[in-house]
């Protein structure tokens, strides 16, 4: 890569354009002008937790520190915890305290925040004030659409890799199903059935009824919808009509599975209350989880499982069968994270935003994602190859979504060569290779390229969704006195209730208005 000879083993300065600082100039009168001082700007980031104390936190930290010394913007983060991001960041509008640059994954949010003015529509700003993310956006001009609500572009974004649109994974101890003696589940009753084994075979070999067959990590419910092709939040077409997917059957019987694996003891009692997810991954890297519903990609679990059982073989395994048929998990759409830009943001901090983030789409991405050359990282072409695989995990995994633009591309194949050379990271290189793989090898159902946002919708889902994990959480964890129908039942009475039948009359108007520009 041509930017990596702006970085060296002594700073990591990044190169050309805008990434630079500003250079003094000379005055009329021969002497140097001081720079103007940088103008500070506040972004949110997702508080995953991943900070070590060493390292400091969200807020400040060696990146954080970088950022501000090399870009062109002194930048403030404000952490949101990851499940809690848009309760978080709700809070922080009301109370107008919100920072200047809000993202998330989720573009039905900022379709919210648009429709309640809480940002501002930018298309005139990309022109007036952007080089690098306007070249982009011509360039990649599928994103456009994505970041389009009525007419107007509210937020920005970059390309995800093939590795970010592959999100959710299943993972499974081989060494568990070869002691036991039992094959690859394909199918719900296999899963369940293996499930089952793990509880009472005693597969961890310890003479303990200890082990939990199944451990969540982050939106795992979401991977129990994928396998019957549904999703609480996304909108599909059944007998031509658009359906909310909380509301059909496919995701009533995705619900009762859940309540099936909960009643049975066969996933962890607490995980409901375990918000950080940190009680579901000590049972995986402890070795007391034989199956574990996470993202594809669980480099940090593999390694501190490794360390405590280095004879496991955790190994990735391919999405069950229903009476349904058989799906890929959930896959993401072609923007990675969509930044806006709050309303009450002043032209000049939004002056100030766009050069930043030209500047890291430019250069100042690469760091934050393969770590400082000859430190973290050297390069074998154009492949990033780690140098310590440790040292790199504890110092620089934390940082990747500092970079909320980037030019990132890694295919399947470098994994290996980007990993360290111990026999550990080059196992897992291989794995991760095999779990993108297996993750994109059967296609996540989408029936529509984007759901649709108009105001109406916002609101209602965002009164009505809070109800509905309220309703499912007693589905899951009632017992015999809630069953799966009875949830769907008041699912739909609340729906009637805020005003769902007039808003599924006014989502499938939008459907036949705009269908040729959703497939």
């Amino acid at each position: 890569m041509a930017v990596t000879a702006c970085l060296t083993a002594s700073m990591l300065a990044a190169c050309g354009g805008n990434a630079a600082e500003p250079q003094a100039s000379a005055s009329p009168g021969g002497t140097a002008a001081s720079p103007a001082p940088k103008k500070e700007i506040s972004i949110s980031m997702f508080d995953r937790g991943t900070v070590a104390a060493e390292e400091g936190s969200y807020e400040s930290n060696r990146w954080t520190k970088w950022i501000n010394e090399n870009g062109p913007a002194i930048v403030k983060w404000i952490p949101v915890p990851r499940n809690e991001a848009q309760t978080k960041l709700n809070t922080l509008i009301a109370s107008g305290s919100a920072p200047d640059l809000i993202w998330e994954f989720d573009r039905g949010y900022i379709a919210q925040l648009a429709n309640q003015g809480a940002i501002q529509p930018i298309d005139a700003y990309i022109e007036k004030y952007s080089t690098s993310y306007k070249q982009y956006l011509k360039d990649n001009p599928e994103l456009k659409s994505y970041l389009t609500f009525d007419g107007k572009m509210y937020a920005v974004s970059s390309v995800r890799m093939i590795s970010s649109v592959a999100n959710h994974g299943i993972w499974i101890r081989q060494d568990w199903l070869d002691k036991l003696n039992l094959k690859m589940p394909t199918t719900q009753e296999e899963f369940l059935e293996v499930a089952r084994k793990f509880k009472t075979g005693d597969p961890d070999g310890n003479g303990k009824a200890d082990t939990v067959p199944i451990a969540f990590h982050g939106n795992s419910a979401s991977v129990l919808r994928a396998f019957f092709g549904t999703h609480e939040n996304q909108w599909f077409l059944e007998n031509g009509k658009l359906e909310f997917g909380r509301l059909s059957n496919r995701y009533m019987d995705s619900l009762a599975f859940q309540k099936q694996l909960f009643d049975e003891g066969l996933i962890d009692k607490e995980y409901i209350t375990d918000k950080s997810f940190q009680r579901s991954k000590q049972f995986l890297t402890t070795g007391q989880a034989g199956i574990y519903l996470a993202s594809w990609n669980v480099e940090n679990e593999f390694m501190d499982l490794k360390k405590n059982l280095p004879d496991s073989n955790l190994v990735p395994m391919e999405p069950f069968s229903t009476k349904y048929g058989k799906y890929g998990l959930y896959q993401e759409t072609p923007p990675n994270i969509l930044t806006a830009f709050n309303a009450n943001m002043k032209e000049d901090k939004i002056e100030a935003a766009f050069k930043f983030l030209d500047w890291m789409l430019d250069t100042g991405w690469m760091p934050l994602k393969y770590g400082e050359e000859n430190v973290h990282v050297k390069y074998e072409g154009e492949i990033p190859q780690t140098i310590d695989a440790e040292k790199l995990r504890k110092e620089v995994s934390y940082a990747n979504e500092y970079a909320i633009v980037s030019k990132q591309i890694i295919k399947p194949e470098w994994y290996p060569a980007m990993a360290a050379k111990d026999a550990v990271s080059q196992e897992y290189a291989k794995k991760k290779g095999d779990s993108l793989q297996i993750a994109l090898k059967n296609k996540y159902r989408r029936d529509i390229a984007y759901s649709p946002t108009m105001p109406e919708l916002t609101q209602l889902l965002a009164t009505f969704a809070p109800i509905a994990q309220q309703i499912e959480a007693k589905v899951v964890t009632g017992g015999a006195s809630m069953t799966a129908q009875t949830g769907m039942d008041e699912l739909h009475k609340e729906w009637k209730r805020l005003g769902g039948e007039n808003v599924d009359k006014i989502v499938n108007d939008w459907y036949q208005q705009n269908k040729d520009q959703l497939k």
